[in-house]
């Protein structure tokens, strides 16, 4: 799944073109390497995406194309930093 898409699904960001933005700003970070938005995610991988009071740093833990906003929250592990509500 491409990283603009999942950041969508999972409601990490609301909106794919905002999603798309941030990683063409290179704020995106995908295994520690600048990431951009049709960069292909897998299960285990860690997206740390940085913001300007700071960054938050997640777990990839499933891929899947549609889910319920209860089910959004299982596709991901924060690791650190505070989820952006």
């Amino acid at each position: 799944m491409r990283l603009d898409k999942f950041l969508k699904v999972s409601r990490i960001i609301k909106r794919r073109t905002v999603a798309k933005e941030v990683c063409d700003m290179g704020k995106v970070l995908v295994n520690g390497k600048v990431a951009k938005p049709g960069t292909a995610l897998k299960v285990g991988d860690i997206i740390e995406i940085q913001y300007a009071t700071g960054s938050v740093k997640a777990e990839v833990l499933s891929l899947k194309e549609h889910v319920t906003k209860e089910d959004a929250r299982n596709m991901y592990k924060i690791i650190s930093g505070k989820e952006i509500e």
